[in-house]
């Protein structure tokens, strides 16, 4: 077998904070709802351009998932990114709450939590934000 490349990930939760993801990933990745499937359960895909790449499925009862205490495998998701300084000022017009880190050799990382209590992460390769933290900086969401 040879690894050729990411397709998606999946999230799941309840019916309930469907709309609540679909705003969080529209908002802050620009992520579109698109076609899916007319699975069992309810759901949505969350696409980039042609790129189903945000799967949801509405799998749990209301009130199963717990936000802000981590209980699966999956410690956290990390995107490769570009555009620090946008995405940093789009975070802060939105009022959503994040971490930052900046480790030498790794560069200027954004960590922060969807709204079911997924940890993203974003790693700004080569890229410097000067209203940012210093080099040397290690985020909280990394000591939990």
């Amino acid at each position: 077998m040879k690894f050729e490349g990411f397709l998606h990930l999946n999230i799941r939760c309840a019916k309930e904070d469907l709309p609540a993801i679909e705003k969080f990933y529209g908002d802050v990745l620009g992520l579109k709802t698109g076609y899916r499937p007319n699975f069992q359960f309810g759901g949505i895909w969350l696409y980039d351009g042609d790129n189903p790449i945000i799967h949801v499925g509405a799998r749990f009862p209301k009130g199963s998932l717990v936000k802000d205490k981590h209980s699966g495998s999956v410690d956290h998701i990390a995107w490769k990114a570009s555009g620090a300084v946008d995405f940093r000022k789009r975070l802060k017009k939105l009022a959503i709450e994040f971490e930052e880190q900046n480790i030498e050799n790794a560069g200027y990382q954004v960590f922060l939590y969807d709204p079911v209590g997924t940890k993203l992460e974003f790693n700004f390769l080569n890229e410097h934000v000067k209203d940012a933290v210093p080099l040397g900086t290690t985020a909280g969401a990394n000591l939990r």
